[in-house]
């Protein structure tokens, strides 16, 4: 039997209780009941963080490659020994099914796998110089302590991907982890801290967003700011840290069009894109939403789409039959609510759905609207649910003018058995990632990321420790 903990913060490698000896209550969103606490650091504890991390900056820096590495795979694997026990912390809390918290724990062991394999790959260059003698160098070096900032739909996937980027570039970190979901990254904190990190290199802490954000990015011993969050929030820690001439990796809101052609394999289109949008309950900042789908088969697929919608079994995560669990917060039902009955009144139409289940948890029904205009709040904000609205197109230039029309190029998905419309997808859809035919988003070794309003940088791929590297220049005449 597995027990949800009281979380406590992790600073100088040490678990330790916040400084006052204040807590916030965490609470289950399947039962609405209160499950435990979390530690809330207040300045007095960033401090002792901030200090941590610069001496554990100071011993990691100095750490080969090789051994970061070496931790790093042991991390992994204690992490994999320990999943089905964080599973089920992270279903009490967030409220997923128990199978994709499973997921999630074994996903993060994968891409700390691949970090620590990357960490031995942080190459520099040669440069031809113009001289005899002379050798011109461009060495790669850590920036310096990192502060990373993480919502709670994904308490541990949203987190390791900076965690391992950081620490594979040779920089300590200090977490902000989510205050709501708080126990699953505090074990994905402690399989670091058991399998040897050294102490000051990793640390954790929850509290209040807006004042730990402010005091850590403002601090002159943070050198990089790492953020997935909302699109408001992104802007404004992200001119905070220019202020401070800070590095900075965004990864913002979505609003991910779905583009479904006449050609398109409809059976598989239904099939991909309905666990793409319900998973997590739609709380998903790549989860499809505008489903823009040629005329041709637009009745069959709303029909489809529809019945696949209705056969999911929402309820609490911890039953193994559930395949959708509850929202997360209160705020998102009302959040929810506000939206459909918005679009119904601008003309929408409902197909399935559109309210909460029973009176007790943040339950909500899988919900499918047609014909929304764009003007409907659901078709301008990112509803972060389970709401799916689609919407019929007849030809290609008019689907790439709606997929474009938002300010937010997050995700983005199209279904089509047309080679040259594939191809034309890639150049004209304006989204940081593209998926065509099936759902290859988020994997390790691949870049992950957006463009416009949904940030800039990238967290997965051979490109996410650059960022936090940097490049120096020595010049050396023998």
């Amino acid at each position: 039997m597995h027990t949800y903990p009281d979380v406590r913060l992790f600073i100088g490698g040490e678990w330790r209780d916040a400084l006052a000896s204040e807590t916030i209550p965490v609470v289950d969103p399947a039962t609405e009941e209160v499950i435990g606490s979390v530690a809330h650091a207040r300045h007095a504890d960033l401090d002792l963080a901030l200090e941590a991390a610069d001496k554990g900056f100071t011993l990691w820096r100095q750490t080969s490659a090789f051994d970061r590495s070496k931790l790093m795979r042991r991390a992994a694997d204690i992490l994999r020994s320990r999943a089905e026990a964080v599973a089920y912390a992270m279903t009490r809390e967030q409220g997923k099914p128990l199978h994709e918290s499973r997921r999630e724990v074994t996903g993060a062991a994968d891409m700390i796998d691949w970090f620590a394999e990357e960490a031995r790959r942080t190459y520099g260059q040669i440069i031809p110089a113009r001289v005899s003698g002379v050798t011109q160098m461009a060495i790669k070096v850590p920036v310096g302590p990192v502060a990373a900032f993480t919502p709670w739909n994904f308490p541990i996937n949203q987190i390791v991907r900076k965690l391992s980027a950081a620490l594979a570039a040779g920089c300590s970190i200090i977490v902000k982890a989510p205050e709501e979901t708080p126990a699953s990254p505090a074990e994905l904190i402690r399989a670091f801290a058991d399998a040897g990190v050294p102490a000051g290199v990793v640390n954790l802490v929850y509290g209040i967003p807006a004042e730990i954000s402010e005091y850590l990015i403002s601090h002159p011993i943070i050198r990089k700011i790492s953020f997935t969050g909302s699109t408001p929030v992104g802007k404004h820690l992200a001119a905070l840290a220019g202020k401070h001439m800070k590095r900075t990796t965004m990864e913002l809101g979505g609003h991910a069009p779905a583009i479904i052609f006449d050609d398109a394999d409809l059976e598989k289109a239904i099939e991909v894109t309905t666990a793409a949008k319900f998973r997590n309950a739609g709380q998903i900042c790549v989860a499809p939403t505008r489903f823009l789908v040629q005329e041709g088969i637009a009745d069959k697929f709303v029909a489809g789409f529809v019945k696949a919608a209705e056969a999911i079994t929402v309820g609490n995560g911890l039953e193994e039959s559930v395949t959708m669990g509850p929202l997360a917060n209160d705020r998102r039902r009302l959040a929810m609510e506000d939206m459909i009955h918005d679009a119904l009144a601008r003309g929408a139409e409902l197909r399935t759905g559109g309210k909460r289940i029973g009176n007790k948890g943040y339950f909500f029904e899988p919900t499918v609207l047609a014909d929304a205009p764009a003007s409907a709040t659901a078709m301008n904000e990112e509803p972060f649910g389970p709401l799916a609205i689609v919407n019929r197109f007849s030809h290609f230039d008019e689907a790439i003018a709606e997929a474009n029309r938002l300010t937010f190029g997050l995700a983005s998905y199209a279904f089509t058995s047309s080679l040259r419309t594939a191809q034309a997808l890639g150049l004209h859809v304006e989204a940081g990632m593209l998926t065509i035919n099936h759902n290859g988003l988020a994997l390790p070794e691949v870049p992950f990321g957006g463009i416009k309003d949904s940030g800039y940088g990238t967290e997965g791929g051979s490109e996410a420790v650059e960022s936090y590297l940097e490049t120096r220049f020595v010049s050396q005449m023998s």
